[in-house]
């Protein structure tokens, strides 16, 4: 009796689906100075800064004054990063800036402003060590996180 191989059908089927999805995988900014790719990290760093921050007001972790003046200065500092990484063009994916960006400068500056003044006040609030003092202002900040969010940032683009 005579073994027979199985057939080559579902191993190179398995190969093709390997290789297709190898494909899809994240695309890099190969822009000239990857403007899209820096703004990113920027936001992603204010997001690890804050998350840690927003956890300790929200009393789902102890509240360490040192820590939130540490990361408060540091969202401060951070707050006037991204505004360089927009440059007229710089919608191409995996941008999630949607065109009122360009379209409306002031009101972009207006927004980019707030931020800054929100990371200031926040930074301020920190120095007094008391959360209830820091909570608003931590408020105000994802307020104006949220505001531009709507008004100039669009859906992820697969």
């Amino acid at each position: 009796m005579r073994l027979r191989r199985p057939p080559l059908f579902p191993a190179t089927l398995a190969m093709l689906a390997c290789c297709t999805l190898a494909a899809c995988g994240p695309r890099q900014d190969t822009h000239p100075g990857q403007p899209v790719s820096k703004r990113e990290a920027i936001f992603k760093q204010f997001l690890r800064t804050s998350e840690p921050m927003g956890m300790m007001l929200r009393g789902s972790k102890p509240f360490e004054a040192q820590q939130a003046q540490q990361l408060a200065a540091s969202l401060k500092a951070l707050s006037t990063e991204p505004w360089q990484y927009f440059p007229q063009g710089s919608t191409y994916y995996p941008s999630r800036a949607k065109p009122a960006v360009w379209e409306k400068p002031a009101q972009f500056k207006a927004a980019q402003d707030r931020f800054i003044h929100a990371a200031d006040q926040l930074a301020r609030a920190a120095q007094s060590g008391n959360p209830d003092a820091i909570r608003p202002a931590f408020h105000e900040l994802s307020a104006s996180c949220d505001a531009c969010h709507q008004d100039f940032r669009g859906p992820p683009r697969f």
